[in-house]
Formats: C-alpha cells, sequence, structure tokens
C-alpha cells in the first residue's frame, strides 16, 4: 500500500466529514417535528408481495398542507396495508382512510416530547461530531506516519494537522448550527 500525500490525506479527511454531516443531516429529518413532510414516512416500510418495501414504492406520497401527508396506494388494496405499517411505526401517527386515499395527520406536539426531541437532536449531533473526531485522528495518524516514514518535514506535518483541525472545527460548528437549527424547528409551536 502506497502512502497518502498531505493533499490526500486532506481531501479524505474532508471528504468523510461531509459525508458525516450528511448522514447527520438524514438523520435530522427523521425526527418529526410538529409539521408533515412526505420524507417522514420513508423509513416505514409495507409488505408489498412478500417483500418489505419503503411506502414511497407502493404509493404516491405528497402533503395536503402542512400537517397533513396523503399517501395514495398504486394499486387497490393496498391502502389498508399501507395504513397498518403507518399505524405500527414507531412515528405514533394515526392515519385516517377515505376509500383509497389515506390522510396522515401530524398530531400537534406536547411539550414533553418536544423536550425529548431535543434531546434525540442533541444526541444524533454528538455523534455526528464523534465520527468527525474519529476522521481526524485517523488523518493526524496518516500525517504521523508520513512523518516517521521522513516523506515530509516536521513543519510540513504540524501544517498539515493544523488544517485538518481546523476543517474538524469547521465541520464541528456545522454540526452545532444544524442542532440549534432543528431545535428550534423542534420547540417552535
Amino acid at each position: 500500500m502506497t502512502a497518502m500525500t498531505i493533499p490526500e490525506i486532506k481531501k479524505t479527511a474532508e471528504q468523510k466529514m461531509a459525508k458525516s454531516v450528511e448522514a447527520f443531516k438524514n438523520e435530522l429529518h427523521k425526527i418529526r417535528t410538529g409539521r408533515a413532510h412526505p420524507g417522514l414516512l420513508d423509513q416505514v416500510n409495507v409488505d408489498y408481495y412478500g417483500s418489505m418495501v419503503p411506502i414511497s414504492q407502493v404509493a404516491n406520497v405528497t402533503l395536503l398542507d402542512a400537517r397533513t401527508i396523503s399517501v395514495q396506494p398504486w394499486e387497490k388494496g393496498m391502502a389498508a396495508k399501507i395504513e397498518k405499517a403507518i399505524r405500527e411505526s414507531d412515528l405514533g401517527l394515526n392515519p385516517a382512510s377515505q376509500g383509497e386515499l389515506l390522510r396522515v395527520p401530524m398530531p400537534a406536539l406536547t411539550e414533553e416530547r418536544r423536550k425529548e426531541l431535543t434531546k434525540v437532536v442533541r444526541h444524533a449531533g454528538e455523534e455526528a461530531k464523534i465520527a468527525v473526531r474519529a476522521v481526524r485522528r485517523d488523518a493526524n495518524e496518516h500525517l504521523k506516519k508520513l512523518l516517521k516514514d521522513k516523506a515530509v518535514t516536521e513543519d510540513e506535518e504540524r501544517r498539515a494537522q493544523d488544517e485538518v483541525q481546523r476543517l474538524t472545527d469547521r465541520t464541528s460548528a456545522e454540526i452545532d448550527r444544524l442542532v440549534q437549527g432543528k431545535e428550534a424547528e423542534v420547540l417552535a409551536v
């Protein structure tokens, strides 16, 4: 295995940190606020001829208004299965059937539930930061190996470590901003 160069190490660290932030954003989308959004049902799977598939693969999921999701199955007879899947998911949603159309109203969040959700958001943010710090550690280990193998000078290694640290700080700050934004969204009544 050939040793990575300093630019390669920094580029890899940057890409991995960006992936951590993207994963965190996806995690935030799954956390329910009082507002409806079609992506909320993405992780709910329904039995479709013996295989479990996301609802979006068997129905049209759209917004009726800010607090209601509509689910229009593409096949007759799927409505009951979809309704059951949504009811049994851990989202706490209660779909109402209107023939083949399902209306999924968003219940208003209680103060207690809002506080629980902010804890979930903070925890997810901390997990994302842990992932970012792991990327920093890997990058620094690669840099130390380059120094040990005399591929770079001490000054080059130190400068590169400082740059990796600045990248880590920027990424952590972005995660903090996302956490604050999501908390504000959760706490907004």
